[in-house]
């Protein structure tokens, strides 16, 4: 994440129109001046977007420091109990409002939402967090500043064809069916919650956070594109097919490694804990 000074004299491509309300004057008052804005390094450098796409080639994106009008959406019963707070936020604070913030990639979602935090409340983020090990519940400080953008590996091993506007082509193993596979879009990301949480409400099923990924990032199974092939696939893959399919999106989704080390104050446990993101992570005193 950059700042609008760091970048002057700067290359890159940037997303970004003027937008007329960020400058703000007032008749009757003796005052006039511009919302601060911030240009935040996209993990996916815009080359997953389509041609039509207003992020198609850019590494970057301009966003506005958020106010007292984002803080009432973090805190809106409404828009909290509708699980949109966040995207009202997220769609608040970028500038180019050509820009859905439903179609950001989830890696570029993540580093919006970091960059937001971290030039509203600071770089020390403290939250309970469990241990892993013994279950123990306990304050952990997460430092943002130290996040890093993961940019993929070597898709060579997993990907048989990259097909454009973020949708690869991958082999299983075990069965030998051909999977296209999409990155997952804020949109997804929203409707896979969704879900989990829905199977989270209903006592009879188990949570499918596994089964929910794999549904909503297949694209196709031997071209073949119907919801029922791709259920199927879903749920009798065999288990080394589906972390194949899990490994080959990791490969060749860009996006902001969010684990940092954690050690358990009660127990010996120590490992890295990934940096939760949800409303609370706006409000460092709550």
């Amino acid at each position: 994440m950059s700042r609008n000074n760091d970048r002057l004299g700067s290359s890159h491509k940037v997303a970004s129109d003027p937008d007329p309300q960020l400058t703000h004057t007032a008749e009757n008052n003796d005052f006039s001046f511009i919302i601060p804005t911030e240009l935040v390094d996209l993990p996916t450098k815009g080359i997953h977007y389509g041609e039509t796409h207003p992020l198609h080639g850019c590494d970057s994106i301009e966003i506005k420091q958020m106010t007292a009008k984002e803080e009432d959406m973090l805190t809106s019963r409404t828009l909290l109990k509708k699980g949109v707070a966040l995207d009202r936020v997220i769609s608040s604070l970028i500038v180019n409002k050509a820009i859905d913030p439903d179609s950001l990639f989830v890696g570029d979602r993540n580093a919006l939402i970091i960059a937001a935090r971290v030039s509203a409340y600071g770089n020390q983020y403290e939250t309970k967090v469990s241990c892993p090990g013994c279950g123990a519940s306990q304050e952990n400080s997460f430092d943002l500043n130290q996040v890093q953008t993961y940019e993929g590996e070597d898709s060579e091993a997993y990907v048989t064809a990259e097909n454009g506007n973020g949708v690869f082509t991958t082999k299983l193993p075990k069965t030998a069916l051909n999977i296209t596979f999409k990155l997952l879009t804020g949109a997804d990301e929203r409707r896979l919650l969704a879900g989990i949480e829905q199977d989270r409400k209903n006592k009879n099923v188990h949570e499918r956070a596994i089964s929910r990924q794999l549904v909503n990032m297949i694209v196709a199974v031997n071209g073949n594109t119907t919801q029922e092939a791709l259920q199927y696939v879903v749920e009798n893959i065999p288990s080394a097919d589906a972390r194949h399919l899990r490994n080959a999106y990791k490969a060749v989704n860009p996006n902001i490694d969010l684990t940092q080390y954690f050690e358990c104050s009660e127990c010996d446990y120590e490992s890295d804990l990934e940096v939760p993101l949800t409303s609370d992570f706006f409000w460092p005193d709550a």
